[in-house]
């Protein structure tokens, strides 16, 4: 790709980028949320023509920015947003738009289903191909996405957050199946905000930032402290930097005793106090954003009994979790987090409309406010408070999200993966801001398969398995003596996390 750039309007998102992947190469794809990632990318995927620039698959040069003639040209993505079709099942996905046939012509549903097993297993992974996408978690559905994409032959293939939703088992299986299309010379386009990713995988990495090419260069040019330095324009450490002091814990607020769901969870006790952090780890398939929709109506509990502020709630429902306090941050955002083609207000005016009402009509000054304070708080990048959500990267329609529910200033906040999708120098900041919730009173539940950021935002740490809560760790215990203060001492806890994550299981599975 050489001296592509594109224009919106009055807004530029690409200014002469130049772009190379060389066969057999894994080449990271870096930057801010809206550093021009997204944008560079559905050029090559031929969903938007270039304003100006070329782009040349294998010496070929593109004629045409279709769909059709990136895929015809042997180019492959993996989406972050799935694209996925959740009423047809998991073997149908992978073989949409080149349906396998029966001698007669009809679609043969079987074989599909066989040869769907067969690319899972050349993963390294277990999925029923014949449940439907939307009766899977979501690390199968990222899984199922990645397994479509790389299921035909092809020469270059992006992978956009590919590992998001996976636990660390899962990502070990991706890595060992992106190395083998490494070695059969596809060219791979990696695009991740997890730092420690992109110098396991990683041969070269180009870095963009306000849609200009900062840097190209092998991964052992660089250290983390310089990759972030590029990526955010200032010197940083990462989670490193997030400062974790205890604050001052009170009473109760949340407590689940029992509580177990039609599937998952199973008998979880559980308490968070005002003023308290708590994370919850577990490989895919543990059961905690299970555990998040049981909590806050989305899914019905079968048993148990869930208190707040030491009273007994029935929550059938998310009006009922919100009225009494509770709100959550999903982990689909795409489905469940916000409306796509809605404005960034629309989108967190939403939760807050009883505030927001007189007599019921939207007070739109206070509306605009809450929208432009929001926009301000979160650093959310978009073009102003009208624009839809559909215009914005993944990472800051992800702030959008939390945006209106911290907007909506529950006691009670539940985050599913709040900061997949998110850049490095975000991931800090909304790591600092829970840590602001928690000081101001609120409690803080925080599922996540990035263990860094568990360690970085939390003071408990659960550890789920099998839709159980195996273990309650204090941070501190997880701290190692030897590398306190060190550059190491964050790397060392995740890796004892790891090890208790592996054990709940019963043992490492290779």
């Amino acid at each position: 790709m050489t001296n592509v750039s594109k224009h919106f309007d009055a807004v530029r998102a690409l200014d002469g980028v130049s772009l190379e992947v060389r066969a057999g190469e894994i080449h990271a794809l870096l930057g801010e949320n809206g550093a021009g990632k997204s944008t560079i990318l559905k050029i090559l995927r031929g969903v938007q023509p270039p304003s100006a620039g070329t782009v040349e698959i294998d010496g070929v040069r593109l004629a045409a920015f279709t769909p059709e003639a990136s895929r015809a040209a042997g180019v492959a993505m993996a989406f972050q947003e799935m694209s996925l079709v959740p009423t047809l099942t998991v073997a149908q996905n992978v073989f949409l738009e080149r349906e396998i046939k029966t001698a007669s012509g009809l679609i043969d549903d079987k074989a599909a289903i066989a040869e769907t097993r067969k690319l899972f297993a050349a993963m390294g992974v277990a999925i029923d191909p014949a449940l439907k996408v939307a009766d899977i978690p979501a690390g199968q559905r990222q899984l199922t996405e990645i397994v479509k994409a790389t299921s035909q032959p092809c020469k270059v293939l992006v992978l956009d957050e590919p590992t998001s939703a996976l636990s660390s088992n899962e990502v070990d299986r991706l890595f060992h199946y992106v190395r083998h299309l490494r070695e059969r010379g596809v060219a791979v386009i990696y695009v991740s905000h997890r730092m420690d990713e992109i110098f396991r995988i990683a041969d070269r990495a180009t870095i963009l930032r306000d849609g200009r090419h900062i840097v190209t260069a092998p991964l052992a040019d660089f250290t983390l402290e310089s990759m972030i330095a590029h990526i955010i324009g200032r010197r940083s450490r990462g989670f490193s930097e997030a400062t974790r002091d205890t604050g001052k814990r009170g009473e109760i607020l949340l407590e689940a005793r029992g509580l177990s769901g039609r599937f998952k969870p199973a008998g979880v006790d559980l308490s968070l106090h005002r003023g308290e952090v708590v994370g919850v780890a577990g490989l895919l398939g543990s059961g905690r954003s299970s555990l998040a929709r049981l909590l806050c109506g989305i899914e019905p509990a079968v048993s148990g009994e869930i208190r707040v502020r030491g009273a007994p709630v029935s929550i059938a429902g998310p009006q009922d979790a919100i009225r009494a306090g509770i709100a959550l941050v999903p982990e689909d955002r795409a489905r469940q987090g916000f409306v796509a083609f809605h404005s960034v207000e629309a989108n967190i005016a939403l939760p807050n409309l009883g505030r927001l009402s007189r007599r019921g009509w939207i007070d739109r000054r206070r509306s605009a406010r809450l929208a432009e304070g929001s926009i301000g708080r979160l650093r959310i990048k978009a073009a102003c408070r009208e624009a839809p959500v559909s215009s914005l990267s993944g990472g800051n329609a992800q702030k959008v999200v939390i945006a209106k529910w911290l907007a909506a200033d529950p006691d009670i906040l539940i985050l599913d993966e709040p900061t997949a999708g998110i850049d490095i120098g975000s991931k800090s900041e909304i790591v600092a801001l829970i840590r602001d919730l928690a000081r101001t009173g609120k409690a803080v539940l925080v599922i996540s398969s990035e263990l860094q950021e568990l360690l970085a935002a939390c003071d408990r740490i659960l550890v789920m398995s099998d839709g159980r809560i195996l273990r309650d760790i204090a941070r501190a215990a997880l701290d190692d003596p030897a590398t306190a203060g060190t550059s190491d001492a964050l790397l060392h806890a995740e890796q004892r996390l790891n090890e208790a994550m592996q054990q709940a299981r019963g043992g490492y599975e290779p």
